[in-house]
């Protein structure tokens, strides 16, 4: 090893972790060493090296460029103390007891776990000065994948997926919002307590749904937004405004595999990046409590693809949907309730789901009908056939939303289901099961669940709902002490709560 390469390892993860355990193919070794030459090709100075948290929330340390290409053979120390925060920043399981307070030995302690760089999402920050950032996938020092990783968990679901002849397809749909910020206040007030959400104020006014003039008179904002997001590989396919002030509506076209989630990542951390250098907070808080806002969705378009031919596996020449995609919506359709806890994983997201809407309250499929869980677009000859799952809320974890579906959607294949039969009507008026109504139900169906359960790993889903059912408690709580004013729907907790944080 030269000697500049051993003096940029020192201090710098455990020396040949990835070679050691295993951890890159040939082609991220490849795309490591294109990486390494960017970073020194383009000048860079700070790399940020990215772990997505189990609330979807992207943690981050930034590192220097040597530091960054040393981290490409041995991994990075990253404090394994996130797995205990909640979404208030709180440690909510017990500390300093074995297993970390939830059963998994490695934790015990509040140990550092280890990132490593995954080069092939890489890119360079066209807003941040000579700043690279790339996502990671986290081990234990043993080298032992950490079971609480969504992209791992997702990762696993695309292997047993590919096993089965097929590749996953995903574009995204995404709504959220932008506003200006009132005030920068961000310290404790004399009682140590949390502070109240900032104030904001709209960023557009009026409420014309699709409307050219408010959409232009935005359009340095949305420039910017296009041209970074063009920039980090995540193009808007559409950009339209929605009905409340400040409600954008993105879209984009299918990514393959691991990189649908990726995108969405990347997606959250440019609208939120570009917005905040811009005076302006976007949030992907479902249900903002501000006035006249109304609930944001992330619906998920998603296809199967022939791991041989790549040919759309949900495409039928004579059918609306292949058998294979029937077969695969018969899956979500099963598993929609404990699924709701990954694609609705906050108290926020679940005022979505009322009837009249244009999202849905019952479980069931239709062809090109938004009222829909399940809707089916496309139809005979059209190679393009998919369906969109408008289960999410847009502060979702991506891995998990999509490792959910797939779960879901293999079992259905693997068992041959056949789905009933699809909606023909007011989806608001059919005789069909209800979606859970909060956070607790889904809570309840997650725990009665084996699907997830065997997908997942017990690891994982004991962990999720211990973490979920403390983050359900502290919501009663502060119920119970503040109860909601008449004509209330959403509380100053969950406002404090995911605001700013999503």
């Amino acid at each position: 090893m030269p000697e500049e390469t051993r003096a940029a390892d020192q201090g710098v993860g455990t020396p040949g972790f990835v070679k050691r355990h295993g951890l890159h193919t040939e082609e991220q070794r490849e795309a490591a060493r294109k990486m390494a030459k960017d970073i020194d090709d383009q000048g860079l100075r700070t790399v940020r090296l990215v772990l997505v948290d189990q609330h979807g929330v992207s943690r981050t340390k930034f590192m220097s460029a040597a530091a960054a290409t040393a981290a490409l053979r041995n991994g990075a120390d990253f404090s394994g103390a996130i797995y205990s925060l909640d979404t208030a920043n709180s440690v909510f399981p017990e500390a300093f007891v074995a297993g970390g307070g939830f059963g998994i030995e490695e934790f015990t302690g509040f140990p550092d776990v280890v990132i490593v760089p995954d080069p092939a999402t890489f890119r360079v920050l066209p807003w941040a000065d000579r700043t690279g950032w790339v996502l990671c996938d986290v081990y234990f020092h043993n080298g032992r994948p950490v079971p609480l990783d969504g992209r791992a968990i997702m990762r696993e679901q695309l292997r047993l997926l590919h096993e089965q002849g097929y590749d996953y397809s995903a574009g995204l749909e995404v709504e959220y919002y932008i506003v200006r910020l009132a005030d920068e206040r961000i310290t404790l007030d004399q009682t140590g307590a949390p502070p109240p959400p900032p104030r904001v104020d709209a960023f557009e006014q009026g409420y014309q749904f699709l409307s050219e003039a408010r959409l232009d008179g935005i359009e340095d904002t949305l420039r910017a937004l296009r041209d970074g997001l063009h920039d980090v590989g995540v193009p808007p396919r559409s950009m339209e405004d929605e009905w409340g002030p400040g409600q954008m509506e993105f879209t984009t076209a299918p990514f393959a595999g691991l990189s649908a989630a990726d995108a969405m990542v990347m997606f959250r951390t440019a609208i939120k990046a570009i917005c905040r250098r811009r005076g302006l907070l976007a949030t992907f808080m479902c249900w903002p409590g501000l006035p006249n806002f109304f609930p944001s969705g992330w619906h998920l378009h998603e296809s199967l693809r022939d791991a041989t031919t790549g040919a759309n596996a949900f495409a039928s020449e004579t059918e609306m949907l292949s058998q294979v995609g029937r077969q695969f919506v018969a899956g979500v359709l099963e598993h929609a309730k404990p699924m709701t806890i990954f694609t609705t994983p906050t108290v926020n997201g679940y005022g979505r789901f009322r009837p009249y809407s244009f999202a849905p309250d019952r479980i069931g499929w239709a062809y090109e009908n938004r009222g829909a869980m399940v809707r089916v677009q496309g139809g005979p000859g059209d190679l393009g056939t998919h369906i969109e799952n408008r289960l999410g809320e847009p502060a979702a974890n991506p891995y998990l939303y999509m490792a959910a579906n797939i779960a879901a959607g293999l079992d259905g294949m693997r068992k041959g289901a056949e789905p009933p039969p699809p909606f023909t009507a007011d989806p608001y008026a059919q005789e069909a099961e209800p979606l859970p109504t909060s956070l607790g139900e889904a809570i309840a169906a997650l725990e009665s669940d084996t699907l997830y359960r065997s997908a997942f790993g017990d690891s994982f889903v004991d962990y999720y709902l211990m973490m979920k059912r403390a983050e359900f408690a502290r919501y009663q709580k502060d119920l119970e002490e503040r109860p909601l004013a008449e004509g209330t729907v959403v509380s100053e907790w969950e406002m404090r709560e995911y605001f700013e944080v999503y």
